[in-house]
């Protein structure tokens, strides 16, 4: 009973049912509290997106890959497919399923006839308010860290798991995640508690079982108390005035050097032109090359980082992407795979879906970097030619 938290919030009793994601004990205690306490309402940690997933495994099969890269998706695909990954790897380590608690949500409620709510944002919204709220080294540290937990096969004790659901530990774990990422804890904990209260105090009847995440528990029972506009929370943030002259005003800059130091020693600018080609270039090449992309592709990252660095409304990996997918389309094997394929290293550089958004973002990440040393280098000529 230590993961049961009960609230009366405007004389409507709510039970909240702390779990794990992949836990055996989680599942079976879902089922347990749904059958004896019989509420009205029973609401789940999912949104519409994640509960088609979860129900229906053949909507990967309705993914178009070009679409993806096209509208700008490829890195929040990537983190919902690494979330996944690694709630799947913990799942099969356990002879579980993934999300098993929340399935057992669905089904109790559906046999005892209570009405069923999904209580969580979008996880797009979510991952969109995260990535829009990061700057260009933000962005790039994320992207790393995820790309690195790919590789990550530490397994973990249910005994460990199940300490998660202790409030000391979650407190400590909070605090350690917003000392990392403050703007992330904020928007993927803080927020989506808020929704989630929401959700939960809106939700209809006299009384109310939520499952969620152990993490939330804490929140919920704060902002539970207080009103909050799901309108608002729903609003995936236009990017500022300040971040696109920024963005227009670095290029501007890199332009300018180059233009000046050519007028004034040609043979310094034709050094630092070739300095931005090589250093974006290359790091762009070797980006997509590490994804395994298709030769053409590669070559295409080497030519268009350059230019595309130059330009924020381009990225030198959509067009490598495409390259590559023009060569070696995903088939429906492949997005039927896709599920399974992400719980392994191996298996996100095989599929070919997971393996052209690893193209799409390490070519950026190359090319990223390159002008980071490609800018610093044109800086550094000029100085030593004025």
């Amino acid at each position: 009973m230590d993961h049961i938290t009960r609230l009366t919030v405007n004389d409507k009793e709510i039970i909240l049912v702390g779990t794990a994601h992949v836990s055996k004990q989680s599942a079976e205690e879902v089922k347990r509290v749904i059958e004896s306490e019989r509420p009205d309402t029973v609401c789940i940690e999912l949104d519409q997106q994640r509960y088609q997933s979860l129900t229906d495994d053949n909507k990967w099969k309705e993914m178009d890959i070009f679409e993806v890269i096209k509208k700008k998706k490829a890195s929040l695909l990537l983190m919902n497919l690494v979330i996944s990954s690694f709630q799947k790897r913990l799942a099969k380590q356990f002879g579980i399923k993934p999300g098993q608690e929340m399935m057992q949500g669905i089904e109790s409620a559906k046999e005892i006839d209570a009405k069923l709510v999904l209580a969580d944002r979008n996880i797009q919204i979510t991952f969109s308010r995260i990535w829009n709220g990061l700057g260009l080294w933000g962005k790039s540290k994320l992207m790393m860290v995820i790309i690195g937990s790919i590789f990550n096969k530490e397994d973990i004790s249910e005994e460990e798991l199940e300490k998660i659901k202790s409030e000391d530990m979650l407190d400590s774990m909070l605090q350690e995640f917003s000392q990392t990422f403050p703007d992330l804890k904020k928007t993927l904990i803080d927020e989506r508690d808020q929704y989630l209260a929401q959700k939960i105090k809106e939700a209809p009847g006299d009384k109310v079982v939520a499952v969620v995440g152990a993490a939330h528990v804490p929140g919920i029972k704060e902002e539970i108390k207080k009103d909050h506009d799901l309108k608002e929370l729903n609003k995936v943030p236009v990017k500022k005035n300040k971040s696109k002259i920024i963005g227009w005003l670095i290029p501007a800059l890199i332009l300018g050097l180059i233009g000046y130091t050519l007028l004034e020693n040609p043979s310094a600018g034709l050094q630092q032109t070739i300095s931005w080609i090589l250093w974006n270039g290359s790091f762009a090449a070797l980006g997509a090359a590490i994804a395994f992309a298709h030769p053409l592709a590669v070559i295409t990252a080497f030519f268009i980082a350059p230019i595309s660095s130059l330009n924020p409304l381009m990225a030198a990996g959509w067009f490598s992407g495409i390259v590559h997918v023009y060569f070696k389309r995903p088939n429906v094997n492949d997005f039927i795979q896709l599920s399974e394929d992400v719980y392994t290293v191996k298996g996100f550089w095989r599929n070919k879906v997971s393996r052209v958004l690893l193209i799409v973002i390490l070519t950026n990440l190359g090319s990223t970097l390159g002008t980071i040393i490609g800018g610093a280098d044109i800086v550094r000529v000029f100085f030593e030619n004025i």
